[in-house]
């Protein structure tokens, strides 16, 4: 049941004079100038005088583009609901308060009686493809309310950011875009796909290759130290590799070397400890892209990694984390079934490997191992266009093809190297996820793609990670409240990012704004039928324009690429 508004002079949104509400008639309407809201504006002194209260200075003529009015306005700083009316100026929040008392009037008002409003919500880590045609429209985000997604991760952001940049505002997104240039892609630019360590030579043009990026407008480095080629690093080749976006205050974002399934690998406490450490020592904070431990050894022991970031963070390292809700990961095969020592050099030298019966038979006794610790072939499941492969497990494969399920894996690496996905079901504790979600530093993410329904089949975070988080874990199992969840999509993201003027309902910041009915919120894409798009978003609004109206996404590419350089 929902709870009755709090006193309207407890939790004030900044800028804005709190006051009582009442009901508008009608969702959207054009307000045209009328000699009533003349008269309202001429009895604005004396209303504000009998209040008793500051009123929030409105625009000098009193008229704003759109209106939001009436709705439930969480501000994106943890602050429960105030009912406010929010007004916007082409891209920008200009006035936050009672429009009635202000006499603020819109060309446009939305009526959001019975509404919740927020910021629009930040993807920390997504695979969102702004060069792809379809990609660009970013309606999966769209319909979850995504109105900024963090690319560039994994450790495979390009140093070419500022031409890339130049690109997208010429075709346009969806959504607003932050990058990160990566460390896998500086070094494979470098050495390949060497397993060696680095020379000196070697670490400095890596370095070269991270300050193409941060002079770009890059966030900071990203990294993949779980794929290759970065695994084949040494901390401290990391380290120093990093020290080039410390210079620039940046952000060391990190798929970590271990989150508890890798075969022979430091465990998750240790993987944790290392990318600590090399934020700290290159002068980086620190966010762990989708934290949690995986494998069933791991179950229920999230608060474990939880305190190890808590020790971090009591003496000053800025290091927080993103999650998704869901169970199952998704990436490519070789990741999950072959071995690192095996796939370096890249594809003509792992079958060479393969075609001496010695070294095979060693990578097929690795690779039954590295499937035992995630649960078994059973549990890995192709997601590609071939309908041949599409939903089945390794297991049902190699069935189907009377061979074991190493060969199944050489046969697709034979045919597709670089990227044959799969998804690894319950990977993931549930319970895991419900208490990390509870922890302050504990953003949202996606780490999903931004294409719309296609053939094959995908993983439902892509479509459903912001939505079911909001709906599960906040409205239905109550584990977490709604403005603590809503900050940490919003207000906590942009202020670890240092994005400037966006996180929040506030007077000068962009209107990325959405308005939502928690009453119809539900993600509908389930791993079974996992691209529907999420329901519950009525607006959507990106730079002050619509990117979903009444419920439907529009033509409108609002998005803008954002340089660090630019927060």
């Amino acid at each position: 049941m929902q709870r009755e508004e709090e006193d309207p002079m407890t939790y004030p949104i900044r800028g804005a004079t709190l006051q009582t509400d009442r009901a508008r008639p009608s969702r959207r309407r054009l307000l045209q100038g009328s000699a009533f809201a003349a008269l309202g504006t001429a009895l604005l002194p004396t209303i504000a005088a009998c209040a008793g209260t500051e009123q929030t200075t409105p625009p000098s003529d009193h008229r704003v583009d759109i209106l939001i009015s009436g709705g439930q306005v969480y501000d994106g700083a943890g602050n429960p609901w105030v009912r406010r009316d929010i007004g916007i100026i082409g891209d920008k929040i200009t006035f936050v308060g009672r429009a009635d008392i202000a006499g603020v009037v819109g060309k446009e008002t939305i009526d959001a009686t019975g509404l919740v409003v927020t910021p629009g919500f930040i993807d920390m880590h997504s695979h969102a493809d702004p060069d792809e045609p379809d990609s660009r429209t970013m309606l999966p985000q769209r319909y979850q309310g995504i109105t900024t997604v963090v690319v560039g991760v994994d450790g495979w952001g390009r140093d070419t950011v500022s031409e890339d940049f130049t690109r997208y505002r010429q075709n346009g997104m969806g959504a607003n875009l932050v990058t990160y240039v990566g460390f896998n892609a500086a070094r494979k630019a470098v050495m390949g796909m060497s397993d060696q360590p680095a020379t000196r030579e070697q670490i400095a043009a890596m370095q070269d290759y991270i300050e193409r990026g941060m002079r770009g407008g890059a966030f900071g480095m990203s990294s993949g130290l779980f794929y290759t080629p970065g695994v084949y690093a040494g901390t401290d080749e990391v380290i120093e590799v990093a020290t080039v976006s410390g210079r620039y205050h940046g952000i060391y974002d990190t798929h970590d070397r271990d989150l508890g399934a890798v075969y022979e690998g430091i465990g998750f406490l240790a993987s944790i400890a290392e990318a600590i450490e090399i934020g700290e020592k290159s002068g980086n904070r620190v966010i762990f892209s989708h934290f949690s431990p995986q494998s069933v050894r791991n179950y229920g022991r999230a608060p474990e990694g939880a305190a190890l970031i808590e020790r971090a963070r009591a003496r000053g390292v800025d290091v927080m984390a993103a999650q998704h809700p869901y169970t199952a990961t998704m990436t490519d095969l070789k990741s999950y079934a072959l071995p690192s020592w095996a796939l370096a050099g890249g594809k003509d030298a792992l079958l060479g490997r393969y075609r001496d019966p010695a070294t095979r038979m060693r990578m097929q006794r690795d690779s039954e191992q590295m499937l035992d610790i995630r649960g078994g072939a059973g549990k890995i499941v192709f997601v590609e266009p071939d309908p041949e492969l599409n939903g089945r497990s390794l297991q049902q494969v190699a069935d189907r093809w009377d061979v074991s399920p190493f060969e199944v894996v050489i046969r697709m690496m034979r045919r597709q190297f670089e990227l044959t996905v799969v998804m690894n079901m319950d990977l993931y504790d549930i319970d895991n996820i419900r208490y990390l979600a509870t922890q302050d530093w504990m953003m949202t993410c996606t780490d999903g793609i931004s294409a719309p329904p296609g053939p094959g089949r995908s993983h439902p975070r892509s479509f459903g990670a912001f939505t079911n988080k909001l709906r599960r874990l906040a409205l239905d199992e109550r584990r977490v409240t709604l403005p603590h969840v809503i900050r940490g999509m919003t207000g906590l993201a942009a202020t670890f990012l240092g994005l400037r003027e966006r996180g929040y309902i506030q007077e000068g910041f962009y209107a990325d704004i959405n308005v939502i009915d928690l009453a119809k919120l539900r993600d509908n894409a389930t791993y079974e039928d996992p691209q529907r798009y999420s329901d519950g978003m009525v607006e959507v609004l990106v730079n002050g324009q619509f990117a979903l109206r009444d419920g439907q996404a529009t033509e409108t590419l609002a998005g803008v690429p954002i340089a660090r350089t630019d927060s």
